[in-house]
């Protein structure tokens, strides 16, 4: 997680969310990745909530090709033609943004630019964002087509990840789960079962 690497670029983009495209074929971030890209004077954090892997062309259906291979690598051996017919993107649910080095817990001025780089984020940045869980809100409140509750556990694990003490933070972010959802107990409890390490 230490190395900051440009994955992708925003195809699409509005003020809570983009959608980036990956340069390598299945080179999309794990679940609860925070990935950053740049906008005018300020840098735009996010977490990725989806990925996947699809035909180039709209109405285009991947079809199964191994039927004969031993390995996937086989597969694109035999069509090399799939690196340029296939493409995988994923999709970002801004938490925040910094300017000025100054850390932001929610939705920036304007959305991301088309064709703005997105960056995987240094453990560093992660551990400087996550400092303060006012992001938190923002994430359970959101309407994603996933479930939000995966994506907030995934996140908070791995943000974990990033601290000197990994299970204090758990606790701490714990704590302000159950503040912000004091009325759901269900939904609290099945956040926190997903912290575990």
């Amino acid at each position: 997680m230490d190395l900051e690497r440009k994955i992708a670029e925003v195809v699409e983009t509005s003020s809570a969310e983009f959608l980036a495209q990956c340069y390598d074929l299945d080179g999309a971030p794990a679940l609860g990745s925070m990935v950053k890209t740049g906008s005018r004077d300020y840098e735009i954090y996010g977490l990725v909530y989806t990925s996947g892997t699809h035909s180039i062309e709209p109405g285009r259906r991947i079809i199964a090709r191994g039927q004969g291979a031993a390995s996937v690598a086989d597969v694109f051996k035999a069509n090399p033609q799939l690196a340029k017919l296939l493409c995988s993107d994923f999709r970002v649910l801004v938490v925040g943004y910094s300017r000025n080095n100054t850390v932001y817990q929610y939705l920036p001025p304007s959305p991301a630019s088309v064709y703005a780089f997105v960056s995987t984020c240094k453990a560093e940045e992660v551990r400087m964002f996550t400092q303060s869980l006012n992001f938190l809100n923002l994430l359970i409140d959101s309407r994603l087509p996933i479930a939000t509750d995966e994506v907030s556990a995934a996140f908070l694990r791995y943000a974990s990840q990033t601290h000197q003490a990994p299970q204090e933070f758990l606790v701490k972010a714990g704590k302000e789960l159950a503040w912000l959802l004091s009325n759901d107990i269900r939904r609290l409890d099945s956040i926190l079962k997903r912290l575990r390490l």
